[in-house]
């Protein structure tokens, strides 16, 4: 395993991290000792990074990962996430510190290392959300906001740094986040199927969100970023493109509009050529790909079962993508993977 600085926060995160997400399902449907066997045997190949969120599971993540770290005698760097819901829009602050408190009591830890605000920021907000939802910036940054509460938890000793997730149109409000230097890390997807957090969007590929270059922006402030959906929702794998069943632990919500799935998997299959037999498997390729970048601290895994972890935590060291591959790639993208807009 390989690690990667946060920042000048002092903290090495390692390359691939675990996700303790819905969609993966294992720290939300899986049995306590499955739970504790994948901590155990991530943290014995090196994952130092575990990602949470009180929303995960409604709140059944975080609840399973704290018995499942004390089982494996593991302390690694744990970032929780904070997800505010429109009746607590009048104290934010209030709300950022009475989420990340019963976090607390669920991962059974005194402080946490890193909490990220999982509401992405937005100009305007429509009124439809009944749950976590968007935030606009009066909301993070003004009185009675988010990051009014992250510092009253840091002065209080219970969280240590502050990080955003950005999964919504209004990039330009994420970059002015990253420019106020109070955020250390951003969570963002970037695939080989979406690439625009990376660079800018290859003209004549079209895709669902535009991340306008935002590890760029946040290297340059000294901001690391931890990705997500690096599989494109699960479909960089070789089980979903041999058409497979998904684990049984797995969640749903990826395949719920299963017409947008199948398209994912159709623009999945054009980038089969990345397989090297015995040398280097699709996910592998997608990981390889992202760790090219040196805007990236971290991979974040969604594991199900032991052997993802492996396949995963492998890939650090399978052969990286060519310069013929790349340029595969590229044409792809180009044509917008042969697909009409």
């Amino acid at each position: 395993m390989r690690h990667r600085p946060l920042g000048n926060t002092g903290l090495q995160l390692s390359e691939v991290a675990f996700g303790c997400g819905d969609n993966a399902g294992l720290m939300i449907a899986g049995s306590a000792q499955e739970q504790a066997a994948a901590v155990a045997h991530a943290v014995g190949l090196g994952i130092t990074y575990f990602d949470t969120a009180a929303g995960y599971g409604t709140t059944q993540s975080e609840t399973n990962l704290g018995p499942a770290l004390k089982a494996a005698k593991a302390h690694p760097i744990i970032c929780t996430k904070v997800e505010v819901t429109p009746e607590q829009t009048g104290d934010v602050a209030q709300a950022v510190i009475d989420s990340v408190e019963a976090s607390l009591k669920r991962l059974q830890l005194d402080v946490v290392d890193i909490v990220e605000i999982h509401n992405s920021p937005v100009h305007q907000r429509g009124d439809t959300f009944t749950g976590w939802m968007p935030m606009l910036m009066s909301e993070y940054l003004g009185p009675k906001g988010a990051l009014e509460g992250l510092r009253k938890l840091r002065d209080a000793g219970k969280v240590r740094f502050f990080g955003l997730v950005n999964e919504r149109p209004d990039v330009d409000l994420a970059r002015e986040l990253i420019a106020t230097h109070e955020f250390v890390l951003l969570n963002v997807q970037y695939n080989l199927l979406n690439p625009t957090a990376g660079r800018v969007k290859p003209a004549g590929l079209q895709v669902d969100l535009d991340n306008g270059d935002v590890i760029t922006t946040a290297a340059q402030h000294g901001v690391g970023t931890a990705i997500f959906s690096p599989m494109a929702r699960g479909v960089l794998t070789s089980s979903a493109l041999r058409g497979e069943d998904r684990h049984p632990l797995a969640g749903t919500g990826i395949t719920r509009n299963m017409e947008a799935y199948q398209r994912l998997l159709e623009r999945g299959r054009k980038l089969r050529f990345l397989e090297v037999p015995g040398k280097r498997t699709i996910a592998q390729a997608a990981i390889q790909f992202l760790l090219a970048h040196p805007g990236v601290t971290t991979v974040l895994g969604g594991f199900t079962a032991l052997s993802h972890i492996d396949e995963m935590v492998a890939a650090i060291d399978a052969p990286a993508l060519t310069a013929e591959e790349m340029a595969a790639v590229e044409q792809l993208w180009a044509t917008n993977f042969g697909m009409a807009a």
